[in-house]
């Protein structure tokens, strides 16, 4: 019975994606990157000095999360195990071509999350303890009349918030491969999840400052070698994805629907690894102690670069290049089995990577879910929230991946519409003036275009 409702779900959410996600999505992006002058190619290089001079400045001026430290909190929410075992997904469904589609969902997503991001810290109110609350809660009742739509998308947030899928791959990988009781896992990783959650976003951006840093010169780096391994590979890998976005593969059928399904899934992968329209971002930057929300703003174009353009690339350049793609395997062992062959021990390292990165992305949003819980009911809704977080938590780290995966899909692009119907809205009040503040200017200075 469970199967099939699942089965249903499944059928509704590819449904749902292939004919309002995706197109939404590339439309309102192309949209705003037009209406900005394509603010995400032109202010790149000012959005790495802020991104840079905000990593000299120790310390914030006003209360509140310090900037980088909300940026850390973000990113470790989006980078996590959908860069390494949801990118993969796309690549086994869709064909090659899906990579093509994670990387143009990504450049429209970067004025995408701005937009979100800006209008997130522009609506934000301030809170008695001189901190800001913040996201699609508060800037949506600028959108729509109707009272009941920042209402929805707290309680999808809410829903958002479990990070159902990724606490499973946590759990599952620690049990199978060090043959540990999978009860006592999960127990023992739900009270760790509890106890970073009660230090706020700003324990979990210290956290997240520390762990995505070390994931990233390990794990690109390792990524490199593979490919220089491969090197020959290189130029055939490359003329497979421009090809198959545009030519179905055989796996996924006919050509127009074929065309779909590739399309269909880079847009996903990408929106789900990069939290792109979700809502999440915009209530973890609306905590920065700035006032500027413009330079706030800029740092979702690094989020994103990081996260697609560098993190979920090099996933599945890994398997092309390695020609493990197409193995009859659950997509969080691809990645592992292609390193495997030129790393020793990959069976330890690569349980402990993705339980370090599923551990930074649920913590995160966690927090958010519990904001978005207090905007319902405030304190009583938060000890309420706890306890069916950690309940659901329990529950799905004995389903199986794809499971889990399809409900956060569903709640994904429900949260995707309603927001980006918002931004849309409210799209004439979001400014794209960013600059360097004077106040950074002198640490900026040092980072040369």
């Amino acid at each position: 019975m469970l199967d099939q409702i699942f089965s249903y779900l499944d059928i509704m959410d590819n449904h749902l994606w292939n004919w309002i996600g995706f197109p939404f999505i590339v439309v309102l992006g192309l949209w705003l990157s037009w209406q900005s002058r394509f603010l995400q190619v032109r202010c790149f290089p000012t959005a790495l000095k802020i991104f840079y001079a905000l990593l000299q400045q120790r310390t914030a001026s006003a209360k509140g999360v310090h900037p980088i430290k909300a940026f850390f909190a973000c990113v470790g929410g989006c980078i996590g195990i959908g860069n390494i075992v949801g990118v993969c997904t796309a690549v086994q469904i869709g064909g090659p071509g899906a990579i093509f589609w994670v990387w143009v969902t990504a450049l429209v997503g970067m004025i995408l999350k701005y937009a979100e991001l800006y209008l997130g810290m522009r609506y934000r109110v301030l809170r008695p303890d001189g901190g800001h609350n913040g996201g699609p809660m508060y800037f949506l009742p600028h959108a729509f009349k109707q009272a009941w739509v920042p209402t929805l998308v707290a309680v999808l947030l809410s829903i958002y918030g479990v990070e159902i899928f990724q606490f499973r791959v946590m759990t599952s990988s620690l049990s199978e491969n060090f043959d540990l009781n999978h009860m006592a896992v999960t127990v023992v990783v739900l009270a760790c999840v509890v106890l970073a959650v009660r230090g706020g976003i700003g324990l979990v951006g210290t956290i997240s400052s520390w762990l995505i840093p070390l994931f990233f010169t390990l794990y690109f780096g390792m990524g490199l070698w593979v490919m220089a391994m491969n090197y020959q590979q290189i130029p055939q890998m490359f003329a497979d994805i421009i090809y198959y976005a545009f030519t179905p593969h055989a796996a996924v059928g006919g050509f127009f629907g074929g065309i779909v399904v590739t399309i269909s899934q880079g847009v996903r992968r990408a929106c789900y690894s990069s939290d792109i329209g979700i809502g999440y971002a915009s209530v973890i930057h609306s905590e920065s102690s700035t006032q500027r929300a413009e330079m706030q703003a800029s740092l979702a174009i690094v989020d994103i670069f990081l996260d697609a353009f560098l993190i979920c690339s090099m996933s599945m350049f890994i398997i092309l290049v390695t020609d493990h793609w197409q193995d009859p395997v659950d997509a969080s062992y691809l990645v592992q089995t292609a390193l495997s062959e030129y790393f020793p021990y990959m069976d330890y390292f690569m349980p402990i990577f993705l339980v370090l990165l599923g551990y930074s992305t649920v913590i995160a949003f966690y927090c958010v879910g519990i904001k978005a819980a207090e905007f319902l009911g405030g304190a009583k809704a938060r000890r309420l929230y706890n306890i069916l977080a950690c309940t659901a938590l329990f529950f799905f780290s004995f389903v199986s991946t794809q499971q889990a995966l399809v409900v956060m899909s569903i709640a994904q692009l429900s949260l995707v519409v309603v927001n980006l119907l918002g931004i849309f809205r409210l799209r004439h009040e979001i400014s794209y003036d960013v600059q360097v503040p004077e106040e950074l200017g002198q640490a900026a200075v040092e980072l040369r275009p």
